[in-house]
């Protein structure tokens, strides 16, 4: 099936356009060619889950580039990023954003990447229409690329908004996955990734396929945090198709739309070539479920554990009677399984759950191995 969509002529975006292509119809795993403020107007409201977004940054060079070498520095002069003023650029910015908040769902997301050139501009107007910052991610580049004319500090960053449609929107995100993701410890807000080179970077005919194309790795992470498995990712400036590679690696559906042949041509073969991860590796940690809290006299009241019954340490070094409202007595001492088990040991604390122990079905056990039981008991 042809991936790339082409607008008919006589329907041309809103309402028209929607109806023409089917309200119900997502063109999954297609690339709407045109103008990405009209081509978002072929597709259903509430109808996506995330939008990554890297729109043109509008850098107004004032010329040509060089190293001190004298060799020419390949950046971004391509007629897509000329805008007459900033003005022409607010207002180009505000019609896109109108539409990617149309067409997210209640609980989607909005990624926006930018520089210092326009990403302010960027997120003040998604403010006034409505979207809340959740954060603005920092991705600092490993390698990036010199201030050659020595004027400037290096430009070594460009900054991610990851917005929700408002205030009280229930979006998505996946701790648990990012911070298993940065080996058990809370995914920050400041990236470190390295800009695309080496194989991953495409080149035709010795030159760069595209200026700005973005690392794998940047989609992969905004990915597993914001979305789920099937979950639709819409990219309205897709370029050389680094969301539809990566979201068909992670099982998550895709629509892109881009203007320029060339990239659309480049787009295509590279998501061909782009291979699914397995399902088993497609499976992500989880949130814990946090464990529902169990009082020591709980199980004294369902019978797991019944009054009179003594308790104590590994060592059998201390013991203890259980009262029938779930506090112990070991002389005349008294308390919960915590506080008396910290007063027998001379201890600042003591984790009752694991210090005490009970004979249970002929064998010695930790109370907390009971609580387990109860807890299993509640679930089923």
């Amino acid at each position: 099936m042809d991936t790339v969509l082409k607008p008919r002529e006589s329907v041309r975006g809103g309402i028209a356009a929607r109806t023409a292509l089917g309200e119900a119809t997502l063109p999954l795993g297609r690339i709407l060619e045109g103008d990405c403020v009209e081509a978002m107007g072929w597709l259903p409201t509430a109808s996506v889950d995330c939008v990554f977004a890297d729109p043109p940054y509008n850098l107004q060079l004032g010329g040509d580039l060089n190293r001190p070498d004298g060799s020419h520095v390949d950046a971004v002069t391509d007629a897509w990023d000329k805008f007459a003023s900033f003005k022409t650029y607010d207002d180009f910015t505000r019609a896109w954003l109108t539409e990617a908040k149309r067409v997210l769902k209640p609980n989607g997301s909005l990624w926006v990447i930018g520089s210092y050139h326009n990403i302010f501009r960027v997120g003040a107007i998604l403010q006034d229409l409505g979207f809340w910052i959740l954060n603005d991610i920092v991705w600092r580049k490993s390698n990036p690329m010199p201030n050659f004319k020595g004027t400037r500090f290096t430009n070594a960053h460009e900054t991610l908004i990851w917005a929700s449609t408002g205030e009280k929107a229930r979006y998505t995100f996946n701790y648990r996955t990012m911070k298993t993701l940065n080996d058990e410890l809370q995914m920050r807000s400041d990236w470190v990734l390295p800009i695309c080179g080496g194989p991953e970077r495409i080149k035709r005919n010795g030159t760069k396929a595209h200026p700005t194309q973005k690392p794998e790795a940047l989609l992969y992470r905004v990915m597993l945090a914001t979305t789920n498995k099937g979950d639709v990712v819409l990219d309205p400036f897709f370029g050389t198709g680094t969301t539809g590679a990566v979201a068909k690696r992670l099982g998550r559906e895709w629509i892109g739309i881009e203007r320029e042949q060339d990239y659309i041509a480049v787009a295509h073969e590279r998501i061909e070539a782009a291979l699914p991860l397995d399902e088993s590796a497609l499976t992500t940690m989880q949130s814990v479920k946090p464990q529902a809290r169990v009082a020591f006299g709980t199980l004294v009241e369902n019978g797991l554990i019944a009054p009179g019954v003594e308790l104590f340490d590994r060592k059998r070094k201390f013991s203890a009677k259980v009262r029938t409202d779930g506090s112990l007595l070991s002389g005349g001492a008294t308390g919960s399984i915590h506080s008396l088990g910290a007063q027998l040991q001379g201890a600042p604390s003591c984790n009752g759950w694991s210090f005490w122990h009970v004979e249970h079905e002929g064998e010695i056990k930790p109370i907390d191995a009971l609580r387990q039981l109860y807890l299993l008991a509640i679930e089923d």
